[in-house]
């Protein structure tokens, strides 16, 4: 190993011997040659080189600067060097009050110029993280486990803003394939190179960003992070956009109908939250009617009852008392006979009221049912599903838009030879009128037999009357009984309807607040639509627009390069950057003793051979 490293070592001093003297050559005939007049450059470029410790914070600077001579003489060049270097030739510098004087001669002349305190463009910062805890750089050498590293670059307000605002940076990471496993990087590029990785990514112009890399890690080295930063002056074309603003046309379209679809619906379930509110009005009035005749039914029973057994007392009474009837007693019966037939013409007036206030719930009930809408369209509904709607929204206006459906279809339903809904409320008047009717025919019974009892009572022709009498009387009380036996069942089944339809109307009310509720949520289904519909109109245009917002951010081609170092300097074609972190890596010295270990490692032979690989 020592004999290897003395004999580069001779041939490095052999290699360098001729250069020097051709460099002093070179100086001899440079300084015989140099111009003495003035001088003038096309253009000049200056490419910035920093390095930054691990952690990303700004150690050392120096630029190089470089001249296409178009007049061959003396220049001046202006920067807040510490120290100024001729890369050109050993000509002297002169530079003194920021002011680089030199004489140039050549087509490319350089020198370097070196900086302290002059703050990057950039603010980089560099963090790292072993098995999920921050560890600073120093402390990472040699270890193991789930390593990430995490590079934030922000502008630096120190700095001229144009740099920022203009370069593009281009962050590299080379990681060698040995120590580092399973590289993820995420809005990076991974490539290889060689047996290493090339971990890449990219900060576009005026922007701040945060990267990330992570890999299980052995025996930890890593190499600089290399950044490097350039104008974006190339130039974007804008794309063409004519067949994605026909899509935009057609999505802008598209919403335009699902707003007027949902428009639609908005008015039909107004119409029909309208139609619900008028069923639950005229259900509520029919509630009513048929509790107050409910009700009523037992005061009905009870006077019919007692109409019955007064007709048959009195039917009884005259059969067994036919000889003894006196006079006085005869009056009575015609009194008893007046007062039934009023009694049966209140009745006969009560239960007329009630067949007039159950007609008007029932044709409010009927006609409320009757405004309930149709079907909705299945067209209609799906555009409903394919809106951006609130889906509680949707299920809220699909469940009470059944149910709507629903009470129209029981209220219509016939099963077999059952008479529906409608058809058995529509029943219930005429059956209440046949009552009246009846109760009308005996209570015209009673009155003329009470009339003809009064003139039989005048004339005196009591026997014969009174024969007629009882066989009329036993004729109606007969049918009476048949009467108050068919009022029973009637109001038996009016108790029935009235108990029943309380859960129909407790249906109908949860219906009118649902479809309430509904009529809400659509309305706001169809302002959103609206503002969906409006904030679309002009989809094909907004979309141009951030195009062109875009193209114009990012096209930088009209951008005119700047000196970094002083706003004296002319001419200037470019500026660049480069800019590397120090390494974590083991000494050489180090490195050689370790592989002393592993050759004093080896045998005999191993070494011997190694002489000669």
């Amino acid at each position: 190993m020592r004999i290897k490293r003395i004999t580069a070592i001779i041939l490095a001093f052999l290699l360098v011997i001729p250069t020097f003297t051709q460099a002093q050559a070179d100086e001899s005939s440079s300084e015989k040659t140099d111009p003495q007049g003035e001088g003038s450059y096309s253009e000049k470029n200056e490419v910035v080189y920093a390095t930054l410790n691990a952690s990303g914070d700004q150690e050392e600077m120096y630029i190089v600067n470089n001249f296409t001579i178009d007049q061959p003489g003396k220049m001046i060049d202006y920067g807040p060097y510490t120290s100024v270097e001729n890369l050109t030739n050993l000509n002297d510098i002169q530079f003194e009050d920021n002011e680089v004087k030199f004489s140039a001669s050549e087509d490319q002349y350089y020198y370097q110029g070196n900086l302290e305190g002059k703050a990057l463009p950039w603010d980089i910062q560099i963090s790292y993280k072993l098995n999920g805890e921050t560890v600073k750089p120093e402390e990472l050498l040699g270890k193991d486990g789930q390593f990430e590293i995490q590079i934030d670059t922000k502008a630096n307000d120190k700095a001229n803003s144009v740099f920022f605002d203009n370069y593009l940076l281009q962050v590299s990471l080379p990681l060698n394939s040995e120590i580092y496993q399973n590289i993820e990087a995420e809005n990076g590029t991974i490539a290889s190179a060689g047996k290493n990785k090339q971990v890449t990514f990219t900060v576009m112009p005026g922007k701040e960003e945060t990267f990330n890399v992570k890999a299980d890690v052995t025996d930890l080295e890593m190499e600089s992070i290399e950044i490097a930063a350039m104008p974006s002056s190339m130039s974007i074309d804008t794309p063409d956009a004519g067949e994605m603003k026909n899509d935009m046309k057609s999505l802008s379209d598209a919403t335009a109908e699902i707003n007027d679809g949902v428009g639609e619906l908005k008015d039909g379930v107004t119409e029909l939250n309208d139609g619900v509110a008028g069923l639950h009005e005229g259900s509520k009035e029919y509630k009513s009617g048929i509790h107050e005749l409910d009700n009523g039914s037992s005061d009905l029973v009870e006077g019919s009852k007692s109409i019955d057994e007064s007709l048959e007392q009195i039917s009884q009474s005259l059969e067994k008392n036919s000889g003894e009837t006196n006079l006085s007693e005869l009056k009575e019966l015609q009194a008893g006979l007046s007062q039934m037939a009023e009694g049966l013409k209140e009745v006969e007036g009560g239960l007329s009221e009630l067949i007039e206030g159950y007609n008007g719930a029932y044709q409010a009930l009927d006609q409320s049912i009757e405004a309930i809408p149709g079907p909705i369209p299945e067209e209609d509904l799906e555009k409903l599903y394919n809106s951006n709607a609130d889906p509680k929204v949707i299920e809220q206006l699909i469940k009470n838009y059944e149910a709507a459906q629903t009470t129209k279809q029981t209220y219509t339903f016939k099963d077999g030879n059952k008479p529906s809904v409608q058809e058995f409320l529509q029943s219930v008047g005429p059956t209440l009128e046949g009552v009246v009717e009846s109760l009308k025919t005996m209570r015209t019974q009673l009155e003329t037999m009470a009339d003809g009892l009064d003139k039989s009572l005048a004339n005196m022709d009591v026997n014969e009357s009174m024969k007629q009498l009882q066989k009329g009387l036993k004729t109606l009380s007969t049918k009476y009984k048949d009467f108050h036996s068919g009022l029973v069942k009637y109001t038996n089944g009016v108790g029935e309807l009235s108990s029943g339809y309380d859960e129909l109307h407790d249906g109908v009310t949860e219906l009118t607040e649902g479809t309430d509720e509904l009529e809400n949520g659509v309305d706001e289904l169809h302002d959103g639509t609206t503002e969906l519909a409006n904030s679309t109109n002009d989809l094909p245009d907004q979309m141009q627009d951030e195009i062109d917002e875009v193209m114009n951010e990012f096209d930088k081609s009209d951008f005119e390069p700047v000196s970094f170092v002083s706003s004296k300097n002319t001419k200037v074609n470019s500026v660049q950057f480069v800019i590397k972190t120090e390494s974590i890596k083991k000494d050489e010295e180090e490195k050689e003793v370790q592989q002393q270990e592993k050759e004093e490692e080896k045998g005999f032979w191993d070494r011997l051979l190694d002489l000669f690989r």
